[in-house]
């Protein structure tokens, strides 16, 4: 049986809580595109999760928003404000619709490594933007196109173990078989290009788009990400 996010949620909230140093450097590289002050800005956390992010919003002020199709994760992430109030509003939504959002109720939308698992971006896009005020951001991560495609692998080689680059070009769903894979419940693969065109297309001004270098902690826990940017970052806002 294929695996679903209901089915490896409680697995996923153990990883990031346990320390993921690849959660953890998404999170930092995301943060570090928003606006410099968040405080009284109503931020939406959209793919929220259990909640890694929109608990580091809340924390630099910002009123939060978090929405996940996985009522399993919505569980983990309510539990943890719970145990630590930081005034984190949780809802089990569909990003494509973003149904329980009022329109043009929102200053800033974040999507870290939530995009991908989605499979229509036009809609998921469409719902960003009348969820947007003017002047309103949306900032993303995804893994990185270029070494997450189908096919990519780790191999050992003489030097160590490398990345091997898969099918760039084949766009669409694709499920890894690692058994400590996230893409074990699926990951819609999409190139660089389709990304950047398509927030152009829904109207978004493109402010930045990086792929940082990863960060000691990221290479010691994956040694095959050595030489590799893991996560792309697209910073955006809706003029």
């Amino acid at each position: 049986m294929e695996a679903d996010w209901d089915g490896i949620a409680d697995w996923y909230a153990e990883l990031v809580r346990g320390g993921s140093a690849m959660h953890h450097f998404s999170r930092g590289m995301l943060l570090n595109a928003l606006p410099e002050k968040l405080l009284g800005l109503a931020v939406l956390d959209l793919g929220c999760g259990e909640g890694i992010v929109s608990r580091a919003l809340a924390s630099a002020g910002a009123g939060v928003l978090g929405i996940d199709p996985t009522h399993k994760l919505i569980a983990h992430a309510e539990a943890a404000e719970r145990a630590l109030p930081l005034g984190v509003t949780y809802r089990v939504d569909d990003g494509t619709t973003l149904a329980t959002v009022a329109n043009d109720s929102v200053d800033g939308v974040t999507a870290a490594l939530s995009l991908n698992n989605i499979a229509d971006l036009d809609a998921a896009l469409r719902s960003i933007r009348r969820v947007l005020r003017t002047n309103g951001f949306l900032s993303f991560t995804v893994p990185h196109p270029c070494f997450d495609a189908p096919g990519s692998e780790t191999i050992t080689t003489s030097s160590g173990m490398r990345r091997t680059a898969g099918e760039y070009f084949a766009e669409g769903l694709w499920r890894s078989t690692h058994p400590q894979s996230v893409r074990r419940a699926g990951n819609y693969h999409r190139t660089i290009s389709t990304y950047l065109t398509a927030v152009l297309d829904h109207g978004f001004t493109l402010r930045s788009c990086t792929d940082p270098a990863p960060s000691d902690a990221v290479r010691a826990e994956a040694p095959h990400r050595l030489g590799l940017p893991p996560f792309l970052l697209v910073s955006t806002v809706l003029i």
